[in-house]
Formats: C-alpha cells, structure tokens, sequence
C-alpha cells in the first residue's frame, strides 16, 4: 500500500503583483513542515512551479494583526517583508472569502503592516500598504568611491541600496556583486534607478535571494525615499519596474511610506506532499 504521506497533496495559488510572483500557501488549511526545500523546488521555473518565492498566509498569533505571512525566497532564504506580496494576501483573504475587512492587519517579520483594500463590485483592484517608516543607516549609507557607484541606503524593513545611474541595465552585474558586499552583513537588495523626463523612475531590481525580479515592493519604497531624500523627486513618486507601476506616497504626517499597487491571480493548484520535503 502506498504510504498516505506519499499521494497528500498541498493546494497552492499563484499570484503576482507588478510581475513579481509567488506561490501562496493557505497554512491554515495545509502545513509546509519544510518551507526552506518547498521553496527551492517549488520557485524552480524548469523543474517546478517557478516563482520569486513561497509565501505561507496564517492567522496571526498575536492580537495586534489579523493575519501572519511568512515568505521564503528562491535561495529558501526567508525574507522580513515583500510589499507586492503583502498586496497580493490582501486580495487572496478578501476574495477567497476569509475575511470582510476593508483593512488588514498583516504581521511580518518587520513588524504590522496595514493593508487598505480597494474593491470594485467584490473584486480588490488594488491594495495600499502602509509600509513604515523608513530607516538610515550612516555607517552603510555610502560605499567608498573604489566600488561601482555611490548610492543610497534605505532600510524598509529590509535593507535596500540604491543607485541612481543612466544605466539601469547594469543590475544583474552590479546586484550579482553588491548583495554580498562586506558593507551589508545581512545580504542587500540592489536598485538601479533613473529619473525619467516625466518624472517618473525608471527602477530595476535585483532582490537578495531572487535575484532579478520584475517589481519589489520595499525597492519601490526605498527607491522613492532616496529619490526624495536626494532632491531627484518629491514625496510622491510614479516607480516604473519590469512589471508595472506602483504608486509611493512618503508622508510627511507620519514619515510612514505608503505603497499603492496591483494585485493579480495566476492559476491554482495542488502538489504532492512528498515533493516540498527533503526526506
């Protein structure tokens, strides 16, 4: 007989937002006793599912937040916090029916984010998530003049490092090589940004753990801060990515950054158990 452990399937959801995609798993309903490994095969686009990233939606386990995410790179690395992904569990819980709030408590390893919800006859268009405020690092902020460019630290959560250039298409060299530069103990993400003759900021991204990707939350929040802090843009910035646009608003209220984007379904799913475990 076939063990039961070897046919138990895990149901899945694909989403994206901007382009950046994930694999969201409701661990409420399935347990991912291995999220590292699941994460690795699953984020594989030859031989699995292929994403960015595995994202766990739970139910928080403090009475602060509503929800929990946890999310796991490519590399099975586990990220503090990704703003697309954020949007994306906004959508999922309102539209798949577990929850019929306007506003979401989101708890993430970099603390409780507000997600504002924008529906349309039932449908969530696109979703507001107060991101915090942002935090400088003075020790980290510039690198000397020996390595590639001068940029910007900026931390959303994460930490992210900003280079303005007329060269965008220089983030796979340039990300590849700065993620694990000494100045960043705990790895970097890698924006390359311009200023576009509208205004706009043309960003490419190369996420710690992923690698380049199509949008990044936090790297739009980082890359609208810098711009900002720099006197390249005011406090609210159109950030165009590979994927899309998202909207960043820094307030000067609050000093909280405020990130407004899209939010999609791909496809749903189910994978073998089996599959997501080392043993």
């Amino acid at each position: 007989m076939m063990d039961s452990k070897m046919t138990q399937k895990i149901g899945f959801t694909k989403m994206h937002g901007a382009g950046n995609d994930y694999i969201y798993v409701n661990s409420m309903l399935h347990d991912i006793p291995d999220p590292v490994h699941a994460a690795i095969f699953m984020s594989d686009r030859h031989k699995g599912i292929g994403s960015d990233g595995l994202v766990l939606i739970g139910i928080s386990p403090v009475p602060e937040a509503d929800f929990s995410m946890r999310i796991f790179n490519a590399d099975g690395s586990e990220a503090m916090m990704c703003g697309n992904a954020s949007r994306c569990i906004g959508k999922y819980l309102y539209e798949r029916g577990l929850t019929d709030k306007l506003e979401i408590r989101l708890l993430t390893l970099s603390g409780v984010k507000t997600l504002s919800l924008h529906v349309d006859d039932g449908i969530v268009s696109s979703v507001t998530v107060d991101m915090g405020e942002p935090v400088f690092d003075d020790e980290t902020q510039f690198l000397s003049s020996r390595d590639i460019k001068k940029g910007v630290f900026v931390s959303m959560g994460n930490p992210h490092f900003v280079i303005f250039t007329d060269d965008v298409d220089q983030v796979t060299e340039i990300g590849r090589t700065l993620e694990y530069h000494p100045a960043f103990p705990q790895r970097c993400n890698i924006e390359l940004a311009h200023i576009e003759v509208d205004g706009s900021i043309k960003t490419r991204v190369w996420e710690r753990g992923s690698g380049i990707t199509q949008a990044c939350g936090t790297g739009a929040c980082a890359t609208a801060v810098a711009a900002a802090m720099t006197g390249r843009a005011g406090r609210q910035s159109q950030i165009v990515m590979d994927g899309g646009t998202l909207r960043i608003e820094w307030r000067e209220s609050d000093n909280h950054v405020y990130m407004s984007g899209p939010a999609e379904f791909v496809f749903d799913g189910e994978i073998e158990l089996n599959k997501l475990q080392t043993t």
